[in-house]
């Protein structure tokens, strides 16, 4: 599994940039997101930006992978992670943000498997 890492881009040399995020600096491909500036957000899959995102969206990100470190690390990830995990949305809400139509027989308004 790859896991995408928001950075932002410190300074820029053609088709590369380098970036900050997570705690590290390296050096990024940017050959996929075409020309970026410093101060931009990237979202990063191994050394190669796929995807230019807003200062919000990094953010989000960040917060996902704090809660996934803890719970990894045994901890309790249950921590107000900013915004709506889709564990707490309800069947139309989770098949609205999936485009997947919502089960009728969900009666407690959690998603089916």
């Amino acid at each position: 599994m790859c896991l995408g890492v928001p950075m932002q881009v410190l300074s820029v040399s053609p088709g590369r940039a380098l970036a900050a995020g997570r705690g590290r600096t390296c050096e990024v491909e940017t050959a996929l997101v075409g020309a970026v500036e410093a101060g931009d957000w990237l979202l990063v899959f191994l050394d190669s930006a796929r995807e230019r995102i807003s200062a919000e969206r990094a953010a989000e990100v960040d917060a996902t992978l704090d809660l996934l470190e803890q719970a990894l690390g045994g901890g309790a990830a249950d921590a107000a992670a900013g915004f709506a995990l889709p564990s707490a949305l309800s069947a139309a809400e989770l098949a609205a943000l999936t485009g997947s139509p919502s089960s009728p027989d969900s009666a407690d308004g959690a998603a089916t498997r």
